[in-house]
């Protein structure tokens, strides 16, 4: 298993991760393309607020991640928001999304890792339960803004 940053010349890679991801049982609704080429633009531009990383196995890209780093006085310090952990679903209960979140943690330090599932996605919160991650009784709330 080899994790590497995101490159420029991955947007045809990203993009098919991405919409896999986007059109699974893992998210509530899929999201317009032109969402997925803003994110795209901004992870090749900087890695400031956030960075993808592809999972790759004997050259092949199965999976990606993409965190969001962000600061909370809650927990005291930086947070990496893992906002979407991706995996083909060939790859599914082998390991590799546990070395996927372990190389999270390596490479992000942070005072607190977080991330969503959906309700429906049981494989999912069994591993990231099995890591210790625990869900927040935090109701979120949204206000979309108009997108220039």
């Amino acid at each position: 298993m080899r994790f590497r940053k995101l490159e420029a010349g991955d947007k045809e890679t990203y993009f098919a991760l991405a919409s896999a991801f986007y059109q699974s049982g893992a998210v509530l609704h899929p999201v317009p393309v032109k969402n997925i080429e803003n994110t795209f633009r901004e992870l090749i531009a900087r890695d400031t607020y956030a960075e993808c990383w592809l999972c790759e196995e004997a050259g092949e890209a199965v999976g990606f991640l993409l965190v969001a780093k962000t600061f909370s006085q809650e927990s005291g310090g930086m947070v990496t928001w893992i906002e979407e952990l991706y995996l083909k679903e060939a790859y599914r209960g082998s390991g590799i999304g546990t070395q996927m979140l372990a190389f999270i943690e390596e490479h992000f330090p942070a005072s607190r890792f977080r991330l969503e599932a959906e309700p429906d996605n049981a494989q999912a919160i069994r591993l990231y339960e099995r890591l210790g991650y625990k869900p927040l009784p935090y109701v979120q709330y949204v206000k979309e803004k108009k997108k220039l």
